[in-house]
């Protein structure tokens, strides 16, 4: 089901200078995460995270839950840090938040909107759907990451058998 919502250029240009992290590039400048809305009927760029906003930030992902309206939709890009049983890795994470208490027709307009923004972030490896803070602890969230992950932004995750 197609919303006829379009994807601005700028969602684009964000996607890939996150998908293409230059070795030489400035770390303070490193998008982290990036809040999207949909707005005149285009998905369009509401929040950016970059590194030096983060800097004082004990939990990065703690940082990033609390972000998450309860009354509103959003879908948001994510430059998640974890670490598994044999390395560290930095890896995109797409999700749409679709928290319970949304209105219907916000819950219906993003879900009907994904796949127009799916397509402009070709490669990612990680897509999430959350519909519930509680669907959003770090040990869920690590495990949707991967069976192996043992620390998620520098924070021990429990095992889960």
């Amino acid at each position: 089901m197609a919303s006829g919502v379009k994807v601005a250029d700028q969602v684009k240009e964000i996607y890939n200078e996150m998908k293409v992290v230059k070795n030489d590039a400035v770390q303070e400048e490193r998008i982290r995460f990036v809040l999207f809305d949909i707005k005149d009927g285009y998905i369009c760029v509401k929040e950016i995270y970059r590194e030096k906003d983060l800097s004082g930030v004990d939990d990065v992902f703690k940082f990033v839950m609390n972000l998450m309206d309860p009354k509103k939709c959003c879908y948001w890009l994510y430059d998640c840090h974890f670490e598994t049983c044999e390395s560290k890795k930095e890896e995109l994470v797409f999700a749409l938040w679709a928290p319970e208490s949304a209105n219907i027709k916000c819950k219906m307009q993003f879900a009907s909107s994904k796949d127009s923004i799916k397509k402009t972030m070709l490669g990612i490896k990680h897509e999430m759907q959350i519909n519930d803070a509680a669907d959003f602890n770090r040990e869920d969230f690590a495990h949707r990451l991967g069976k192996t992950v043992t620390k998620l932004e520098g924070h021990p995750v429990c095992c889960r058998h």
